[in-house]
C-alpha cells in the first residue's frame, strides 16, 4: 500500500439485501502490481445490475463477501506497475465490464465482472486494474459522460453493431423504454443512419425522446403494441433492443421483421408469454447480450469520437451522495444515465 495514504470507498457488506447498507469507509490506497494500473476514478454511472447486487437479487443470491460496487468508472491513470507498456500516468481510461473478455464472440472465461464482490468495484477514489482490463476514453467525452459507457454503452453497441446482422444505414430499430441502454442505442442508431421507434409508458418521456431524434414513438402499455410498432415502421423492423425481459418479449417478437434480430438484454420482468413461433415463421433471431468485450468498448469509443455521440446524462450526484444516486436511479423519474462525480 502507498505509505499510509488513505482513500474513500463505498462498500456493501456480505449478505447485503438493501441499498441502505451501503457504507462509506476509508481504506489504504492500493499500489499497482506488475501488469496493473492505478486509476484515480473521476466519475461512475449506475446500471440496473447495481441495484440487484445491492438488494441481494443478482442471479438470485446476495453477495457472499464485502466489497465495492459498480462496474462503471472513468478516470486517470495515476501510476503503472512493472511491465505495463501500453498506458502511462495521465491517460484517461475506463474499466471494462469483463476483465478478461478482450475480443471476439462471448467466451466462457470472460473473467470477473466488475462491481459484484468478490470482483473489484469502481465506486472508490482509486482502483487497481490489469492493463488489459481498461480502455482509453473517447477523446470527445468528459469523465461524467464517459462513465456511462462501460456497461450500458457497450451493451447497446453489441446489440446493434455486432452479431450476424450488424445495423445498416436506412434500417429501422425498435427501442424498449428510455433507460440508459435504450437512449445510448438511440444515439448510436441515429448516428449510424437508422430510423428509430421508441417506446415508453410515459407521454412526457416519449416527448423527450422525440426531442433526442426518435422518428416515431408509442406507449408499450397499449394492447398489441408490437403490431402498432410495425405500422409505425412502414416496413420491416430490423433490430429490437429488448431490455424489458419476458414482460415485453412477446410483443418484440410480434414486431421484429423478416430476417430481423432481437437483442435480448433485459431482465426487468421475468413473467410473460414468450412463445418463439413468430421468430420461426419470419426467419428472425433472438440473440442474448451480456455487455461485451474490450474490443467492442474501443470500437464504441472510436464511433463516439467520429460521430460526436453524446450520452444522455439524467442527473449527476456527488460521491458522498451515492445512496441518493441509487434511489433516483431506481425511481420512475429516470431518463438516461445517473452519474456519480468524484471531484475531491
Amino acid at each position: 500500500m502507498s505509505g499510509g495514504v488513505r482513500m474513500r470507498a463505498w462498500q456493501l457488506p456480505a449478505g447485503c439485501t438493501s441499498v441502505g447498507r451501503l457504507e462509506l469507509i476509508e481504506l489504504p490506497r492500493p499500489d499497482p502490481a506488475p501488469g496493473e494500473v492505478l486509476v484515480r476514478v473521476r466519475a461512475n454511472s449506475l446500471n440496473y445490475r447495481d441495484q440487484a447486487v445491492a438488494k441481494g437479487t443478482y442471479f438470485g443470491s446476495a453477495i457472499k463477501v464485502a466489497g465495492t460496487p459498480l462496474s462503471d468508472g472513468a478516470g486517470v491513470v495515476e501510476a503503472v506497475g512493472a511491465g505495463v507498456t501500453g498506458l502511462a500516468p495521465g491517460d484517461r481510461v475506463a474499466g471494462t465490464f469483463f476483465q478478461s473478455w478482450l475480443e471476439g464472440p462471448p467466451i466462457a472465461a470472460k473473467g470477473e465482472a466488475l462491481g459484484c464482490p468478490p470482483a473489484k468495484g469502481m465506486l472508490a477514489d482509486y482502483v487497481t486494474l490489469p492493463e488489459k482490463g481498461v480502455v482509453k476514453l473517447a477523446s470527445s467525452l468528459g469523465f461524467e459522460e464517459a462513465a456511462t459507457l462501460p456497461c450500458a454503452g457497450v451493451t447497446a453497441w453489441n446489440a446493434l453493431m455486432t452479431g450476424v446482422r450488424p445495423l445498416e444505414r436506412g434500417q429501422t430499430v425498435l427501442l424498449i423504454g428510455t433507460g440508459g441502454v435504450s437512449l445510448l442505442a438511440l444515439r448510436i442508431a441515429k448516428s449510424a443512419g437508422a430510423r428509430v421507434i421508441a417506446t415508453s409508458s410515459s407521454d412526457a418521456k416519449l416527448a423527450r425522446v422525440r426531442q433526442l431524434g426518435a422518428d416515431a414513438t408509442l406507449k408499450y402499455t397499449e394492447r398489441e403494441w408490437g403490431a402498432r410498432a410495425v405500422e409505425l415502421a412502414g416496413g420491416t423492423i430490423d433490430h429490437v433492443v429488448e431490455v424489458g425481459g419476458l414482460g415485453t418479449l412477446a410483443q418484440s417478437m410480434q414486431a421484429v421483421g423478416f430476417g430481423g434480430e432481437i437483442a435480448l438484454i433485459g431482465v426487468l420482468s421475468m413473467q410473460g408469454d414468450a412463445n418463439p413461433m413468430a421468430l420461426m415463421l419470419k426467419g428472425a433471431s433472438l440473440r442474448g447480450i451480456f455487455v461485451g468485450s474490450a474490443a467492442m468498448a474501443r470500437d464504441l469509443n472510436a464511433f463516439v469520437d467520429a460521430h460526436r455521440v453524446k450520452p444522455v446524462v439524467d442527473r449527476v450526484f456527488d460521491f458522498a451522495d451515492a445512496k441518493a444516486a441509487y434511489a433516483y436511479q431506481s425511481s420512475g423519474e429516470l431518463f438516461g444515465k445517473v452519474v456519480i462525480a468524484n471531484r475531491a
